[in-house]
């Protein structure tokens, strides 16, 4: 499908650069006909949910994974942590590149030092560390791995509000460098009152990867690829959905994130019996999608001609979810990750 089919126009000023309070973000409300947005707020979820509703949510927590090391010329060099190879070696992202050569040496805080042993093909680079980054370490000397779009100083210390907003408050384990950002406008008192309701609440994780920021390069969306991610289904929440479908409830997606994993758990050729599933996934949903699990999507709103974008555009109908792009910037909705949230109740006709 043409990419420039999924672009349109955003102000600077609609882009969020700072998290508001969790609970009170603006809510645009989508249902499953044709017709006008309802515009309503995060806490009044609960209230749009319906008794029964299994609701799915990503819980996998963000590491702080930006380093910033100096070189011998005292250049300052940002390495991203992307996944770990061994105790002390990781591949990461670095910029600017030229100074992450092989052979390069960089100094850290608290005395941390790094070589670059090898550059990849696609660019990534294995980079050797004096020392394994524990977790505690990682808290002290790493940086939140907030998107490019939310402008930060380079090298300059997290905020304590930065590093507190951009994490769920049902984070587990710190295992990627991306949030799922539809899950960070719960409050404990929303959750609470979800499970009131008699809405049902399961976990999966998905290991959000740098590949979330990854520009979509080609003109046809049939070129791009999706990098690859980790994903754990624990055998509750594999049982939890198996019933809603059984019972006809509806599953509700917390972000794309989650439908993704979901949507490609029900696409594996071989599936565990009575166990948790453990899989990666490079799953691109684009319009046309038969979605077999999902169906209903809480999410934000996404940066044009993105592979999310596309994802919820297969959910809602591309036309009609630009439409709602077009009226939230008119009505002053905020943007992605720290901006306001849609609800989505698909589309029954799912035309592109």
């Amino acid at each position: 499908m043409r990419v420039d089919l999924f672009d349109y126009e955003l102000p600077t000023a609609s882009i969020a650069q700072a998290a508001r309070p969790r609970g009170s973000s603006r809510l645009m409300v989508l249902d499953g006909v044709a017709g006008a947005p309802e515009h309503r707020r995060f806490s009044d979820l609960p209230s749009l949910l319906r008794p029964g509703d299994l609701l799915v949510r990503n819980d996998v927590g963000v590491r702080p994974a930006r380093l910033y090391g100096k070189d011998g010329e005292d250049r300052l060099t940002e390495i991203f942590l992307v996944r770990r190879e061994d105790a002390t070696r990781w591949r990461c992202l670095a910029k600017p590149g030229r100074r992450a050569k092989p052979g390069r040496s960089l100094a850290f805080e608290e005395g941390v030092t790094a070589t670059v042993e090898t550059v990849h093909d696609d660019g990534s680079r294995t980079v050797r560390f004096d020392r394994a980054l524990d977790d505690d370490l990682l808290a002290r000397i790493g940086r939140t791995p907030l998107p490019p779009y939310i402008r930060r100083d380079a090298g300059a210390p997290d905020s304590a509000e930065d590093r507190a907003a951009y994490q769920t408050v049902f984070a587990r384990e710190n295992l990627a460098v991306a949030a799922p950002t539809a899950g960070l406008h719960f409050t404990p008192e929303i959750l609470s009152a979800l499970a009131n309701r008699g809405v049902e609440i399961a976990d999966l994780t998905l290991e959000v990867g740098p590949g979330t920021f990854k520009p979509v390069t080609v003109e046809d969306s049939d070129a791009h690829r999706m990098d690859a991610e980790e994903v754990a289904l624990p055998r509750d929440t594999l049982d939890a959905i198996a019933r809603a479908k059984r019972e006809g409830r509806r599953v509700v997606a917390v972000g794309t994130t989650v439908t993704r994993s979901l949507e490609a758990y029900e696409r594996l050729e071989e599936k565990p019996v009575g166990e948790p599933a453990r899989f990666a996934t490079d799953l691109f949903i684009t319009p046309g999608f038969d979605f077999r699990v999902v169906d209903v999507l809480l999410t934000n709103f996404h940066l044009p001609r993105s592979t999310l974008l596309m994802l919820v555009s297969a959910f809602a109908g591309r036309e009609r979810l630009l439409e709602a792009y077009a009226q939230a910037v008119r009505s002053g909705y905020l943007f992605y990750s720290f901006g306001d949230a849609m609800l989505i109740g698909g589309d029954p006709t799912r035309q592109p």
